[in-house]
């Protein structure tokens, strides 16, 4: 066996993976030098995930074919523990925290300081606080992190994976739920790693974030390895380079060409409120009126934490806060979105931004979760028919062009593009005429994308009404005939997506928070 090149800490080499004869991984190669940054990109689906499970020992040997090769040697990590003990840790897009323990707790759990037996909370309370130090974090080590935002828990990890000693620390998508300003702190302390000496494995479809801080970017695409392209110092790889890469064609455009032709208002809202769940002082959705027009696509923009989702579950059935008031109409009549059944009864369906939380049933198939909002479409005086089930689902897939070994699959190994298009499936199948997106490409690749928005364009050139939501402002404009801005709860600004510019969305923000 050839040893790894010296300035590798990580070599694999064609790695090959398959699930009940289906290939998901053929031939991948992939090198890590040390103190390097390395990303990975791809479609989802290109075997991205699968790879860091067999790195990190998910998928121990031989359940896997080919050699990982680590610090000069081939290793055969039996586990995830295994591949830790050699510096190896994984972080993934949900976070591995528990809530209810402390920082302190979160950060040593399963490997707490201890003397005689007896767990030294002293030694780990000094210890988190120098890790947290390490990574930027303020708050006290006793903190609950269950009280943290989303992107102080992702510090949290990564102080987690330090306390672990790292060495090669695998990141994936850890900026899909974070604003700006935290994604920003978090690439900042990756290269602060990096000249610590801390390798990093990158997997993002973010392209802007990995030019800013990747040395090197590999392309997946359909399991196999396709390109490494290596970064420059004041010359990063365009972003269409790396597209091409990844979708096997050049992308035009990313957004589908349309001629919008809305029709009357179909939805209203009128000085709609909200309270948050656990205050019924506090308002957080604040006399909102806003309209739809059937075969429109209306955006709502605004930072994180301007009460968008929770507008948007508030009106679907009051899915979240209390005191809700106000009045919502269709097609000019007043509408009882009172609860989830009612408000579907009325014909309003919601995308929600977490699809593997509240938006699927991960352990069922694809046939069952596109069928369970609805039910009584496959059912005949009660009994629900399993082979209506089946081709509904089946139509679905075909026209969402949804990648699968069959509707009969597990909806967990499926791709976040794949799982987002059960998602969709599932509420279009309820036959809305409201359809409300929240962050629907989120976590999702260029490729995949583009295939929703496709599938949106479609559905508004058929009448269907669309409300969307998204922190990717050139998405909204991409994608939207008008815009709603909101702050703090409050609709600040609408404008005309033609009109309508980043600089303008920003402004309007800026200018009601003053």
């Amino acid at each position: 066996m050839t040893a790894a090149s010296a300035s590798a800490l990580l070599e694999m080499r064609h790695i090959s993976k398959q699930f009940h004869g289906v290939k998901a991984l053929a031939d991948v190669n992939l090198v890590v030098g040390h103190g390097e940054i390395h990303a990975v990109v791809g479609e989802n689906g290109a075997g991205k995930s699968t790879l860091m499970k067999v790195l990190s020992g998910v998928y121990p040997h031989p359940e896997y074919g080919g050699d990982i090769v680590y610090d000069g040697q081939v290793q055969r990590f039996e586990g995830i523990r295994d591949s830790e003990r050699h510096g190896i840790i994984i972080i993934h897009q949900e976070l591995a925290l528990v809530p209810l323990l402390s920082i302190t707790q979160n950060l040593f759990l399963g490997h707490e300081p201890a003397r005689f037996g007896v767990i030294d909370e002293i030694t780990a309370h000094q210890r988190a606080r120098a890790l947290l130090q390490r990574v930027g974090l303020a708050e006290a080590p006793d903190t609950l992190v269950g009280t943290l935002g989303v992107g102080k828990q992702q510090l949290v990890e990564i102080a987690k994976a330090l306390a672990k000693k790292v060495r090669l620390l695998i990141l994936d998508e850890p900026t899909a739920s974070l604003n700006d300003k935290d994604s920003e702190a978090l690439l900042h302390l990756l290269l602060e790693l990096k000249a610590q000496g801390v390798s990093c494995i990158l997997i993002s479809h973010k392209l802007n974030e990995i030019a800013k801080v990747a040395d090197a970017i590999t392309v997946l695409r359909d399991g196999s390895t396709i390109t490494t392209l290596a970064t420059r110092p004041g010359d990063p790889v365009s972003e269409d380079t790396i597209i091409r890469a990844m979708v096997g064609r050049d992308m035009a455009s990313r957004y589908p060409l349309r001629t919008p032709a809305p029709g009357e208002v179909l939805f209203e809202l009128r000085d709609w409120r909200a309270c948050h769940p656990a205050d019924a002082q506090r308002e957080v959705v604040k006399g909102v009126n806003l309209t739809v027009r059937r075969g429109e696509i209306v955006g709502i923009a605004g930072l994180m934490g301007a009460g968008r989702t929770e507008l948007a579950m508030s009106v679907f059935g009051r899915s979240w806060g209390q005191r809700i008031s106000g009045e919502a109409l269709l097609n000019g009549q007043p509408v009882d979105v009172s609860s989830v059944q009612k408000a579907q009864a009325a014909g309003l369906a919601y995308v929600t931004e977490d699809r593997k939380s509240l938006g699927l049933v991960l352990n069922e198939s694809i046939a069952f979760n596109t069928t369970l909002a609805h039910l009584a479409g496959v059912s005949a005086r009660g009994v629900l028919s399993e082979g209506a089930e089946f081709q509904v689902a089946g139509d679905f897939a075909q026209r969402l062009a949804t990648r699968c070994a069959g509707v009969s699959q597990n909806v967990l190994h499926l791709s976040g593009g794949n799982q987002q298009k059960v998602v969709l499936a599932k509420w279009l199948f309820c036959a809305p005429s409201l359809l409300i997106l929240d962050e629907p490409t989120r976590g999702i690749d260029v490729g995949a994308k583009f295939e929703i928005y496709s599938l949106m364009a479609q559905l508004a050139a058929e009448g269907l009404s669309i409300l969307m939501i998204s922190s990717e402002m050139p998405e909204l404009l991409g994608m939207c005939d008008r815009l709603y801005v909101m702050n703090e709860g409050a609709m600040v600004a609408e404008m005309d997506a033609a009109e309508a510019s980043q600089e303008k969305i920003m402004r309007a923000i800026v200018r009601a928070g003053v």
